[in-house]
């Protein structure tokens, strides 16, 4: 029935707004690639990498190390990018390539792949795996292109979500999907991709960054045999959370540069909270059951709910960066003249400054977050402008 539709988008609204609120924006995911029909080759190795710029796109670098037991075979292997909530792009119905994912590159065996885009149907129902076969764009269209009178300014929540099928009047969400041919070999291949995609945000994190690592239980076996998970800040400092009970067997290392590492609790679950400077933080486990995916997201969440906000209780080099004080709404001229002093001051502390006031040297070594660094030159030449708009405005 035509109006079956119209109840649907209703359920999905409602789902919709549990799901990811409208106090947010949903960019686009990270995810491991998968087949797209069974197949028995595994997963001997991955070392996936993430490293969270300060132009707030997360980079993403998977070194893979598949295993063939069999004969020659070409498998069709990809990936699926959710469609953007909130954002101010949408996904093309007639050029599908997803607009919050850049540079994407792919080889095998040392040997560069092409790739191709294409929609795939997803679904609401998280317990139910999404299939990476392409949808039949002769059958399946943008709602907004639907001819029937029931459907109007309902469609503005959800119309850019959906496709419809012109001869059943069924509906479903839809994302865009990365893939490419694989001629896997006998014995060991390895495939390595790379992208960047721009990090999604809350009205409570300045940067989240979902990645999915369900799909690689799609793989022969249903495991990695040997998993490595990095999280690195280059040339900067970030301070973020992450919930890794999925990695209950691997103890979280700094594996270069600086950083600490501590659990922060979110009402009754223990969060891995980090902090690093020019450094990367190590999970690495062997087989390895990817049950659940990861989020990745800026510590400012967690030290609202868990620590009295003071004046530089966390602080980002990115622009989306706003200080957390005892008002998120607070004008420079309501601070007092101390609490200037220190906002205007984190982006030396972020650096690592010895402060040789004692006044500050005390405040910013109480702060987890902080760590000395009697090396740093006190060069200004990396500040970035919001750094300056910082220092300026808080004067």
């Amino acid at each position: 029935m035509k109006h079956s539709l119209l109840y649907t988008v209703i359920a999905c609204l409602a789902v919709s707004t549990t799901a990811r609120g409208n106090d947010g924006v949903f960019f686009v995911n990270g995810s491991h690639i998968e087949p797209v029909h069974e197949t028995d080759i595994s997963v001997e190795r991955e070392v996936l990498t993430i490293t969270i710029g300060d132009d707030n796109y997360a980079y993403v670098d998977v070194d893979y190390t598949f295993r063939n037991n069999g004969k020659e075979k070409t498998v069709t292997v990809g990936f699926e990018a959710d469609t953007p909530y909130n954002g101010d792009e949408l996904i093309d119905f007639k050029n599908p390539v997803h607009p919050y994912i850049k540079d994407f590159t792919v080889t095998m065996n040392g040997v560069s792949l092409p790739y191709h885009n294409y929609l795939v149907g997803t679904t609401w129902d998280e317990e139910k795996p999404h299939s990476l076969e392409p949808l039949d764009t002769t059958l399946w269209r943008p709602t907004e292109e639907c001819d029937n009178d029931s459907l109007n300014e309902m469609w503005d929540a959800l119309s850019k979500e959906l496709l419809y099928n012109v001869k059943t009047y069924q509906d479903t969400t839809f994302a865009c999907a990365y893939c490419f041919d694989a001629v896997f070999k006998p014995g060991l291949n390895r495939v390595r991709h790379t992208y960047r995609y721009l990090m999604s945000q809350t009205v409570g994190t300045i940067y989240e960054i979902p990645y999915w690592l369900t799909p690689a239980m799609r793989w022969a076996g249903g495991e990695i045999a040997d998993f490595t998970l990095r999280i690195k800040a280059e040339n900067t400092a970030k301070h973020f959370c992450i919930d890794d009970s999925l990695f209950s067997a691997a103890k979280p290392v700094i594996a270069k540069g600086k950083g600490k590492i501590r659990y922060t609790n979110y009402y009754d679950t223990k969060i891995r909270e980090v902090t690093l400077r020019n450094g990367t933080v190590e999970w690495h486990c062997y087989n390895f059951v990817p049950s659940a995916d990861i989020n990745i997201y800026s510590a400012d969440l967690m030290l609202t709910f868990n620590e009295k906000s003071t004046v530089g209780c966390f602080y980002d080099r990115s622009e989306r960066f706003h200080p957390i004080v005892p008002n998120y709404f607070c004008e420079p001229g309501e601070l007092t003249a101390k609490q200037r002093r220190i906002i205007r001051n984190l982006p030396y502390a972020s650096r690592g400054y010895v402060f040789k006031d004692a006044s500050l040297r005390a405040y910013f070594n109480s702060q987890w977050w902080y760590m000395p660094d009697a090396s740093w030159n006190g060069s200004t030449d990396d500040f970035l402008p919001n750094e300056w708009k910082l220092i300026n405005d808080y004067k």
